[in-house]
Order: structure tokens, then sequence, then C-alpha cells
């Protein structure tokens, strides 16, 4: 065969071998799609279904129990299940891993049925000694491992105030809940994210480090932690609720800039994003590729002043920092219209809400005759801090800062505006080193006493209540409630110690923000929750 024949046998051998192999490889997948027969015999491609969810910051541990932050909670909430769920924009209370609760008259005892067949992650048994094992690990735990449970049921085993006397399983599927006292809104609390019940097998074995790869009940498994990066949580393909979830994989990614977050939802580096600047509602409004969330209103932000530290510790001084900030200002330039000014520690949503407090108007004159009867008439040097991210009742954490600042410097008070790390932003706050810090809360369950009680009871001094306020009549009040069935005269005592509350001034109560979220238009059931909390079980894309 002469040589040029030979070259042309072989080309036709190769293209003869290359449409062979292009055929073979037709029966496979490929780039990571699936194949599926459909109705004709025929095959279509099903992409994976992935959501991209854009946010704010890093999570500061995953397990739920161990942390107060709400970016550890936004993944929490889909890995780990609650006994009881709230509704899917509200705070009524809803079946959970319980399908049945059961108070008795004098509401010392709570009785749950639980649900039967469910599996934790690792293979594992969902039943009653599940449950029990993991009240008895939050229990036996101080305000330093897990700081909700202390706030929520008045302290830890052994503790004179420890509203849970015991708990104890009856058969596989029934908890009893025995109280030391009637507690209104216990079923709030227990349907609250840092109750999720978690793998008595894993956290046993991981001891401290369950946070870094929690094992719950829930829709979606824990795959990777990227730390200040991402977190990836894939579906349960043995998830109690065979219809559920819709998505295959989610991927919570920290975008701390609120800008370049709605940017990366504006090229499709990413699904949905939270945070949006409230300036930039308009603009996702105006794209059609687009859609805009509102999350219910269920929140505060504020200005803590630590009162042990001086000259905090000085009540006029505190009244004159509130007299000094233009709250409406600061709502009118980072919030657009899409807060309203806070003059207590809880939003007027909340049952209980004293609407008959002044609260403390933009008086620049006042602040400085109250900083001369303390004793301060040139003015004092003081640290102010600012959160280093966005948080849903605080867009822009270090504009307002500077906004404040301003404001303190025209009364004579040079503050110096210092940030840290998320994670050691609380943890320092919390242990009370900072002057005045920049913080909010977005409540947990919908009642006053998870604002009140929580975030300024000397019970929970060095765990939510970072401002260390303490006062004996609010605390008797507070607690006082906490055993009130009657709604009305509960919501009197609720009253009665925000006018205290708001005398101390422990805080500068800022604003009131309805949050904004965008996401891709393809993305369906989605519902924002009011605890910034959101179950993303039944989100899907068209």
């Amino acid at each position: 065969m002469s040589k040029s024949k030979l070259w042309s046998f072989l080309l036709l051998m190769f293209v003869a071998l290359t449409v062979v192999l292009a055929a073979c490889s037709s029966d496979d997948s490929s780039d990571g799609d699936t194949k599926k027969d459909n109705d004709e015999g025929t095959t279509e491609t099903a992409e994976e279904k992935v959501l991209i969810f854009g946010r704010g910051g890093d999570s500061v541990s995953l397990d739920p129990a161990a942390v107060t932050d709400g970016e550890s909670f936004k993944v929490t909430q889909n890995v780990l299940e609650t006994l009881l769920n709230f509704g899917p924009q509200d705070t009524t209370i809803n079946e959970g891993l319980a399908t049945k609760w059961e108070p008795s008259e004098d509401g010392l005892t709570y009785t749950f049925t639980l649900r039967e067949g469910v599996k934790f992650h690792d293979g594992t048994d969902f039943n009653a000694e599940a449950v029990v094992k993991n009240f008895e690990r939050w229990a036996s735990g101080s305000e330093d491992l897990f700081p909700y449970y202390g706030s929520m049921f008045g302290g830890y085993a052994g503790d004179e105030g420890h509203v849970i006397e015991s708990v104890t399983a009856e058969g596989d599927y029934t908890v009893i809940f025995k109280l030391t006292r009637a507690q209104a809104p216990f079923l709030k609390n227990i349907a609250m994210s840092p109750f999720a019940i978690a793998s008595p097998t894993a956290f046993e074995a991981a001891g401290d480090k369950f946070g870094d790869s929690p094992v719950g009940t829930g829709p979606f498994k824990f795959v990777e932690w990227k730390r200040n990066d991402s977190i990836t949580i894939e579906k349960n393909e043995e998830y109690w609720n065979a219809e559920e979830p819709k998505l295959d994989r989610v991927v919570f990614r920290a975008i701390p800039d609120n800008s370049a977050r709605l940017n990366a939802l504006l090229t499709g580096e990413i699904d949905l994003a939270d945070g949006v600047n409230p300036s930039d509602g308009e603009t996702v409004e105006g794209e059609a590729a687009l859609q805009l969330f509102e999350r219910p209103s269920m929140n505060v932000g504020y200005l803590g002043l630590t009162s042990t530290r001086p000259p905090f510790d000085n009540q006029k001084v505190r009244q004159a920092v509130n007299y000094a900030i233009d709250k409406q200002a600061i709502v009118d330039a980072f919030f657009e219209g899409r807060a309203e000014v806070a003059k207590n520690p809880m939003p007027p949503s909340i049952s209980g809400y004293n609407e008959d407090i002044p609260g403390y108007e933009y008086d620049p004159e006042k602040a400085k005759q109250l900083l001369a009867e303390a004793g301060f008439a040139d003015g004092f040097e003081m640290e102010l801090w600012a959160m280093p991210v966005p948080r849903p009742y605080m867009p822009d954490g270090a504009k307002v800062a500077e906004a404040i600042q301003k404001n303190l410097a025209d009364v004579g008070i040079t503050a110096n505006i210092v940030s840290y790390e998320w994670a050691t932003y609380l943890e320092k706050a919390k242990n009370g080193e900072a002057d005045a810090f920049l913080l909010g809360w977005t409540g947990d369950n919908g009642d006053a006493d998870n604002f009140i009680y929580v975030l300024l009871d000397e019970d929970n001094i060095g765990s939510n209540n970072y401002s260390y306020y303490s006062n004996d009549e609010t605390h008797k009040l507070l607690i006082e409630a906490q055993t009130e069935v009657d709604e009305e005269k509960r919501n009197e005592l609720y009253k009665q110690a925000q006018e205290i509350i708001s005398e101390d001034a422990p805080w500068v109560p800022l604003a009131h923000s309805t949050p904004l979220l965008a996401g891709d238009a393809e993305i369906t059931n989605f519902f924002p929750h009011p605890t910034g909390s959101d179950r993303l079980n039944k989100v899907d894309f068209k």
C-alpha cells in the first residue's frame, strides 16, 4: 500500500472510531447532569438543583445550642430540627419532630408525642431518649457553652431559677417535661432554633467539636465548611418527609459587603442574597430577572452602653448619649424608609409593647446639660464598636457608627471607632469589654420575654445581656411575667418593665427594620421568616 493510501486509510479509521465513541458516550451523563426516561421513552437532562445563598458573614458554630448569632442559625435551621416549628412567616406553633403536645392544667407538665420513623443523618434513631440526652447536655452546661438555654429556661441544673425540673422518656415516642414553675412562653421557647435536637451519638463522640460537623434529622445534611467562605449542605435522601427537600444542595456563601453581594446576584454568581441595602430595593424591583423579598419585621438595632464601665455606670451619662444621637437622621440615611425609629427594646409588633413611653428626642443641649451634671462638662473619650458585618437590623454598622461619632462629637464626646472580626466582636462584647457597641436582635419566638428578659435581665449578664444592665425591680417584673398566664396582666408587667428600662437607659434603641432580600426570579416557595432563620425545605426553581 502506498504511503498516501495508508494515510487515507488511517484517517478513515480515525473518523469511524470517533463516531463510534461519540455514539457510545451518548448513553453516559455529562457535566454532572443526570438522565431520566420520559413517557415517550426518550431521555432528558435533569440538572442538579443548587441554591447559592449569599449572606453577610460566616457562621460562628454549627452547634445551634452553642451560639446566639443569626448567621449560624441560618444554616443549622436546615440541618437540625426542633420538637415544634413556627409557622411559615409567623411564630404560631406547629408540628415539628413532635406531632402532639399536651400541657397540664397547672402548666407544670408538658407531654410530647414524637414523630415515628425518623433517623438522624448518621443512621441512628430519633426517639425519646435522644430528646432527653439533648436537654441533659444543655442543662448540665453553662453560659459559655450553651448561652440560650440559660436565658430561656432560667439557668442550668442546680440553679435556683432553673425552670425545667426534669425531662424523661416514657417509651420510645413520649417525652415528659416537668417544670418548677409555669412558664408562659415555654412552647415558643421549645420551637427556637437553639433547641434543635442533635444526634447523641454524634455529639458524644465529637465533644466540643460537634459544631464543626453537625448531625441532625433535617432536610439537609452537612457536607463542608470553608471558614469565612462557604458552607455546603446537601439533600437528605432519607428525610422523613419524602416530598422534601426540593433542592439537591445549598451553598451558603459569606460576602460581607452588601453591594458586592448584590453584584454577585446580578452576575449570576449567587441565587439569593440576604441583607440587601434598603437603597438597593428599587434597583432589584427594576430587574426582571430578580425578585425582592421583605422579611416580616421583628427586630431592634441598638447602641449598647456597658453599664459597668465608667463613665457608663452613670445613669445621666447614658441618658445624655440617648439625647445626643439623631435616630431619625440615621433611619432616614441608612434604612431608606424601610425602618422606624425605636424607643423601646422590642418592636411594636410584640404583644406588651409600651406605646406611651415618649423615648429620647434628639436634643444636644439636653445632652450637654446632663453631661455637666454628671461631672463631664468637657466631655470624655471612649471607644465606639462598629459591627463588621451587615445584619437585618443594621445594614451598615460602619456608617451608622460614623453618624453616631459625629453626634457625640457635637456634645463634646470623642468616640474612637473600632471593630473586630464578627465572632471576636461578639465574644469581647459579651465579656463586657466594650464601652459602647452597635448590636441588635431579631426575635426568636415573637414573645416579649425573648426581648426584654433575654437582652436586659440580670440573669443574662455574660450571655445575651451585653450591656451588663441590672435592676432588681425590672427582674421581679420579668420573672412574674414569665409565670403569668393572663395575657392582659402579663402585658402590663412588660409595660412597667419598659418604663424602668427607658429611664435607666442601658441602650440607645435605634431602629426596627424591614429587612430586604433579593433572589433569582426563578426561585419559588421561599418565605423569609421574621426570626431570620429560613427553612429551605420547600424552596425550588421554576
